[in-house]
């Protein structure tokens, strides 16, 4: 099938009521859950993932990535009103929406952040549809001592750009998580291992009460230490629709957020938060008046908001292109998919095109959908700020509960999900960051049992990584990226004494 012709049957799929429903009904809550404070699309989808195993694939991934896209979007309600970012993704978008609010333009403000969303939102559905095919006929050619290079690369760069201060400690978790990945049975032999007699762990850590704690319960136990005053600023939102003027400085900025974060969200690790400070900063540097940055520039708003949420798209290039997930959000995804026996990578596009185009359309549907249902709904959504977080997080913790047990109907998952739920409070105080951590687990089965088949078939040498060019490519840039730091000193140190020389 050519471009065209899969885009129409992806929307084929995605106008069944079922997935329509899905799409419409992720958007709805990707929206509210970016609305309100201390409720983020990580925390949302690792509550909502045990649903997934009674839905179909397709639908369970188009309610899942309508979630994640849709948050980008309520994110910007809350940084323009109230100055407090409902998604992380929408720090920057504080500096100048909430100056533009206080003018009297928190209108404009809001109404070209969903513009400019949706102008992403389609430019990265056209790149996603444009490259994932191309990634897809060379991914093919992939053998195990690639996906080894990938994973392996994946992980470092997932460590390096971890949002915790410590980059040797975000390594050092997503050991831990790959340590984590070998409890249950052997990936070649089938023997069980590290399982203690405990039959909870004779299939391995489950993936749903794992992501659940250390995403919904620890996020829940840190908001309830942090009482946030949310008072909306009092003022009445009018012209909604940016005015000539206010297109004409936003044009150029949602053009250059949209390319910065399409790609940039396709590197692993990078994320959604990384791009929109560049592009922040990107706008600042070609304004021609930098100093009023900070003071209710338009382009501060259009540049960041264009840019999140094309990364969020970006995001899925390489999970549905090779099966690596670039972020912890994109790690859930996976673990949807894994539920039902479906693993991303290649082979998608060909044994399961419905769940490849049909959310690659869905996509462009939900954008559709967003930009109808934020500008009207602005309104409802100031309502919604004012539920006390005391009231939903016991209504939280609730679902955390009934989603870990329904899963597999085990007790051992609640406790699984307690202690997981505790240690992700612990890793929030200590600012760790626990992404590495839960890559490592889904990703440490898939590299021993490529690893141990790369060994198989070299008959035990190690020279199988170093032969074959894109695995020895992949391990170059894991060992760049590990000794970058180190590398940065020398370079600078060399630099100070290049210029003390040249002073004498």
């Amino acid at each position: 099938m050519d471009t065209i012709s899969s885009l129409f049957y992806g929307l084929s799929v995605v106008f069944s009521p079922f997935n329509l429903l899905s799409c419409f009904i992720g958007c709805l809550l990707g929206t509210l859950v970016g609305v309100l404070p201390g409720v983020g699309p990580g925390a949302t989808i690792a509550i909502l993932l045990p649903l997934t195993y009674k839905m179909s694939p397709t639908v369970a991934v188009i309610l899942l990535a309508g979630i994640y896209y849709g948050a980008q979007y309520g994110g910007s309600t809350t940084s323009i009103l109230l100055n407090i970012p409902g998604e992380s993704t929408s720090v920057v978008t504080c500096l100048d929406g909430y100056q533009m609010a206080r003018q009297g333009r928190g209108g404009p403000a809001l109404g070209i952040a969903a513009f400019g969303s949706f102008i992403a939102g389609t430019f990265g559905v056209i790149m996603l549809m444009l490259i994932a095919p191309a990634i897809v006929s060379v991914a093919l050619r992939f053998g195990s001592p690639e996906y080894v290079g990938l994973i392996i690369m994946s992980l470092s760069m997932v460590s390096f750009l971890s949002s915790s201060g410590s980059r040797f400690k975000a390594l050092l978790l997503g050991i831990v998580g790959l340590i984590l990945g070998t409890v249950g049975n052997d990936p070649i032999y089938g023997i069980r291992r590290f399982s203690f007699g405990i039959t909870t762990l004779y299939d391995g850590i489950e993936l749903i009460p794992v992501v659940v704690g250390l995403f919904g319960v620890a996020e829940v136990l840190v908001n309830l230490e942090i009482v946030v005053r949310s008072e909306v600023f009092q003022t009445k939102l009018k012209g909604l629709l940016p005015n000539w003027k206010d297109w004409r400085d936003s044009v150029k900025p949602i053009i250059r957020g949209s390319f910065i974060g399409f790609f940039l969200g396709t590197l692993p690790g990078m994320g959604a938060i990384v791009p929109t400070f560049i592009s922040y900063a990107v706008e600042k540097r070609c304004s021609r008046t930098p100093e009023k940055f900070g003071t209710g520039m338009i382009e501060g708003v259009a540049g960041p908001e264009s840019c999140n949420n094309a990364a969020s798209e970006g995001a899925f290039v390489p999970l549905l292109t090779l099966g690596i997930p670039p972020n912890g959000i994109m790690a859930m995804m996976l673990g949807a998919l894994m539920i039902h026996g479906i693993t991303p990578g290649p082979l998608l596009l060909t044994e399961h095109p419905d769940i490849f185009w049909g959310v690659i359309a869905s996509m462009w549907v939900g954008n559709a959908m967003l930009l109808v249902l934020n500008l009207p709904l602005i309104g409802i959504w100031v309502k919604v700020l004012r539920i006390p977080y005391g009231i939903l997080a016991p209504l939280i913790i609730l679902l955390c509960i009934i989603g870990a047990y329904s899963a597999e109907g085990n007790p051992g998952d609640v406790l699984v999900l307690m202690i997981f739920g505790g240690l992700g409070y612990l890793m929030k105080k200590l600012n760790l960051d626990s992404v590495p951590l839960i890559l490592g687990l889904i990703l440490g089965p898939m590299l021993e049992e490529h690893f141990r088949r790369s060994l198989l078939f070299s008959k035990g040498s190690f020279t199988i990584f170093f032969n074959r060019p894109i695995a020895l490519g992949a391990l170059v840039v894991t060992v760049l990226v590990l000794l970058s730091p180190m590398l940065v000193s020398l370079l600078r140190r060399k630099a100070g004494g290049d210029y003390e020389i040249n002073i004498k």
